[in-house]
């Protein structure tokens, strides 16, 4: 088995830290496990992991289970234009090397399971987070829950469905998670002048998109604004949405999401925002960030990991960690 995790997994499992781990977990050696903290080079990572999945292989391990909270490139999943689907690539890859099962939390997109032709369990952390607002957020029945476009309107519904809270959408902000920048692909750029393919032949080309105004869908005067998402990296969007929030009534604003990338200045721009709280999970090691900016508040999610992993070892029905989970959770 590779695991991937944070840090309070590998207590949890009794592995030691630091280092790739391999020991057996029981008298019976046909189940073995490897364990490595995340490195910042994700690419790395990723290819000491296929190295490792396929020395297991290699050595007749009966099953090899991948445990990756976060799965890289995860943003890359559809095409555009003529790009490729990283996301798919990576899966193959995976699955050539030798992984018989993945377990993993909270994809950007559910249909990345079907890249993969081994037995794949997407967790969710959602469990985790509400329980942080109704322990946490003293006065969370007078906030509302915001999706910061309509592509995360989906989850923020999920949210307030359970809490019995309201919804509020904005409408108008950049769809960074959509958009050819954020995933690096947005190259070569487009051609304006572009010959028809005959003097005699036009093809009707598609109209550009255009940003409409930013406006907000939903009342959010005098209430506490909860923004949630799964990924927080470039955090430009969410700053944007702050501001929009502040200037429509919200007191406060708590930023709610599974992965918490927080790459580049993201620690400094959110200590500088009018974001009162990000509430992350561990599924990526971010200590430094917290160190940069103590907005951000970290929600232990290895409880569910570690029993996922002891369920699968023990051959037990994994259908208990999916409870009251619906088709668009």
């Amino acid at each position: 088995m590779f695991c991937v995790a944070p840090p309070e997994l590998e207590t949890k499992m009794n592995i030691t830290k630091g280092g790739l781990v391999l020991f057996s977990a029981n008298s019976n050696s046909s189940c073995m496990e490897l364990s490595k903290k995340i490195a910042e080079d994700v690419n790395t990572t990723v290819m000491e992991l296929l190295i490792m999945v396929y020395a297991c292989k290699t050595s007749c391990a009966k099953s090899i289970i991948g445990v990756i909270p976060y799965f890289p490139y995860s943003k890359q999943c559809k095409m555009r234009k003529r790009g490729s689907i990283v996301s798919k690539l990576l899966a193959s890859m995976m699955c050539k090397a030798g992984l018989t099962h993945l377990i993993t939390m909270d994809l950007h997109q559910k249909e990345i399971q079907g890249f993969f032709n081994i037995p794949v369990d997407n967790l969710r952390a959602s469990p985790f987070l509400l329980q942080y607002i109704q322990e946490e957020i003293p006065d969370y029945r007078n906030a509302v829950i915001v999706a910061k476009s309509p592509a995360s309107a989906k989850r923020a519904q999920s949210f307030a469905e359970r809490l019995r809270l309201g919804i509020a959408v904005i409408h108008g902000e950049a769809q960074d998670a959509e958009s050819d920048l954020v995933d690096g692909r947005h190259s070569p750029p487009m051609v304006r002048n572009v010959a028809a393919i005959h003097p005699s032949l036009e093809i009707p080309m598609l109209i550009p998109k255009e940003k409409p105004p930013i406006t907000v869908v939903g009342d959010v005067g005098g209430r506490i604004a909860i923004i949630v998402d799964d990924i927080i990296d470039d955090v430009d969007s969410f700053l944007a949405a702050a501001e929009t929030l502040k200037e429509r009534g919200a007191y406060k604003i708590f930023v709610m999401a599974t992965h918490g990338l927080l790459s580049s200045d993201a620690p400094r721009l959110i200590e500088e925002s009018a974001i009162d709280e990000v509430v992350v999970t561990n599924t990526i090691p971010h200590e430094i960030q917290k160190l940069q900016c103590p907005k951000i508040k970290t929600v232990d999610i290895s409880m569910i990991l570690s029993e996922a992993i002891r369920r699968i070892h023990n051959g037990e029905s994994m259908s208990y960690l999916f409870r009251n989970i619906g088709l668009d959770d």
